[in-house]
């Protein structure tokens, strides 16, 4: 035996040993951290809502997270030939663009990768560029109408605060009333707020008549009466007006509480079980209703606030709001 040397058998018997612990090392690894796996209320086993983007309890149904993001792509492919054909890049498409978002833009920034100017020559070529560019995004006086009433949709829904769904409903809308030949007589300006107007009613978040034509280039006759046609003409269904709907919006806007809001919408209900409301304007109903609330519920507003807030005169509010309350004293208990 050499000096130094290790006996054979000691010699299997350490590397049985080190095999082990390695082995023992990576499955720790492998594993897990129990730490924050456990619901932090019960202690009981939390799961994944992939459908709603949150982690919940399975025993007591708390949310832990919420407001996950799923990174991967929305739609499920069960080969991999389906999965070659439904993959892609880019940004999806939309209705909010006349082109359906499946062109390019040059950037207006004379800059290149690194963020350097460009030298004189080269911004001349991009001007260049970007004239042919737009040229050949809007070929015909079909898109360039598109280019421009899509344009103004996407504006005064910015201004009114109306959400993305209403901006793609309203897109559609308008897109509907170009393919079937409403436009001749009317103005862009006119059938594309008549379709913001309509698409917020259908997704009930109107905003009155008053509101619209405040941020429009048209008035509020022609806007009452292009609605009125292309309503007509398209089929639309849209439900007539529900004051409760406005309450929300006035209420957040006077900083009134849940409680007057919940107050505001039982008068209103009230209302409509004695038919009161029946040919009245419902946002002067919900204006009533949410002074009325204010009242009631001892919180500080004025008739002169709630007129602001609603855009309706002060008279309009006086008089619904003595017809809420009377309204409310002949409802049985």
């Amino acid at each position: 035996m050499f000096p130094g040397s290790v006996p054979s058998g000691h010699q299997s018997h350490m590397s049985d040993t080190d095999t082990r612990t390695r082995e023992h090392e990576r499955e720790e690894a492998a594993e897990p951290e129990s730490e924050g796996l456990d619901c932090p209320e019960c202690g009981g086993r939390l799961q994944s809502d992939s459908e709603h983007g949150e982690t919940v309890c399975a025993d007591c149904g708390l949310v832990v997270e919420e407001d996950e993001i799923d990174r991967g792509p929305e739609w499920r492919a069960f080969d991999s030939a389906e999965k070659d054909r439904k993959s892609r890049v880019g940004a999806p498409t939309t209705n909010m663009m006349h082109d359906k978002g499946l062109s390019t833009n040059i950037d207006w920034r004379d800059q290149d990768a690194y963020g350097n100017s460009l030298g004189s020559r080269q911004r001349q070529k991009m001007q260049r560029l970007r004239k042919w560019n737009e040229r050949f995004r809007t070929r015909d006086s079909k898109e360039r109408n598109l280019k421009q009433a899509l344009g103004e949709i996407d504006r005064m829904a910015s201004a009114l605060g109306l959400p993305q769904q209403v901006r793609e409903t309203a897109s559609v809308i308008y897109r509907r009333a170009l393919d079937e030949n409403l436009l001749p007589g009317r103005s862009i300006e006119g059938v594309a707020t008549a379709a913001v107007y309509a698409s917020a009613r259908q997704a009930g978040v109107p905003r009155s008549l008053d509101e619209i034509a405040a941020v429009s280039r048209v008035d509020k006759s022609e806007i009452a009466r292009t609605y009125r046609y292309v309503v007509r003409e398209l089929g639309l269904k849209v439900e007539p007006a529900d004051p409760e709907s406005y309450v929300p919006r006035f209420a957040s806007d006077l900083g009134l509480s849940e409680e007057t809001g919940n107050r505001a919408r039982s008068l209103l209900r009230g209302a409509k079980e004695q038919g009161i409301h029946s040919g009245k304007s419902p946002v002067g109903l919900a204006a009533a209703a949410v002074y009325a609330a204010a009242l009631l519920t001892n919180e500080k507003t004025t008739q002169a606030a709630v007129s602001e807030v609603a855009d309706i005169s002060e008279v309009t509010i006086r008089n619904r709001y003595h017809e809420l309350l009377e309204a409310e004293q002949d409802i049985p208990v």
